[in-house]
């Protein structure tokens, strides 16, 4: 039987209530980010936690699942780009001066990991790599790694799009595929990587050709730098969906755990 907890504080650089969901008391700390415009809720009821079962039932794994605010950044495309990846730097700092604090003190002296499927995979990635000193591993499932995704307002077109995207300041630190094009090899972050457990997946069948192409491109920049992640390409069987990221996500956690 899995343990659940459920709580919430008043954000004040967010200006809401945020809920939290643990789901177990022992093992790895993971931050679950929820897909594009996510609740704390969606991991239980799209199956994932199902899938995780054994892990947090063994004490080897402990989830922690939160809301995202991708409805008024990432998905509200009428909006300036700059007011929105100003948001979502808001958001960023929540999750790493609020919900990590939290996740430390529910589980000392241990490092977290995060884990995330589609708009999830990314913004999992993006705090992967931000902050290495507080994450040493990350599962990443149909994703995209590059902010200019800010400036996308056709998901199907996203490769077309991406290449006219809105960049700035704010965008740079949030994609990962640019930050770690340019990170010189003396970067400490760069030993941070390479003790790290990274594990990037995409299907090759519905509703991935886009995700798969950025996934591509991420994997030739890991490549280049000599950061020995495990970028995974499953069958042309394998779509967008919960069905294949629940498979995807108990394959690599028994690779971490």
């Amino acid at each position: 039987m899995i343990e659940i907890q459920e709580t919430s504080w008043y954000s004040d650089r967010l200006g809401r209530e945020m809920p939290v969901k643990r789901y177990g008391t022992k093992g790895k700390p993971c931050l679950v980010i929820p897909s594009q415009d996510g609740k704390h809720n969606d991991f239980e009821s799209f199956g994932m936690v199902e899938a995780c079962r054994p892990f947090i039932e063994n004490g080897r794994l402990q989830l922690f699942c939160v809301d995202t605010i991708d409805a008024e950044t990432w998905s509200c495309t009428w909006k300036n780009p700059r007011d929105r990846i100003f948001l979502h730097e808001k958001w960023m700092q929540y999750l790493f001066c609020e919900v990590l604090p939290f996740m430390k003190q529910a589980a000392p002296g241990q490092l977290s990991m995060t884990m995330g499927c589609s708009m999830g995979a990314f913004h999992a990635a993006n705090l992967f790599f931000r902050f290495p000193d507080q994450f040493d591993a990350t599962i990443c499932l149909s994703g995209v790694y590059d902010g200019r995704l800010i400036g996308v307002s056709n998901i199907a077109e996203l490769n077309a799009q991406i290449q006219q995207g809105y960049m700035d300041d704010l965008v740079y630190l949030n994609s990962p595929y640019h930050c770690l094009q340019h990170m010189p090899e003396d970067h400490p972050y760069m030993a941070l990587y390479r003790r790290s457990h990274m594990y990037f997946c995409v299907g090759q069948g519905a509703w991935e050709d886009e995700l798969l192409a950025d996934t591509r491109k991420l994997d030739s920049v890991l490549k280049a730098k000599g950061i020995p992640a495990f970028v995974d390409y499953w069958g042309y069987d394998v779509s967008h969906d919960w069905c294949w990221w629940q498979k995807q996500a108990a394959y690599f956690l028994g690779k971490i755990l």
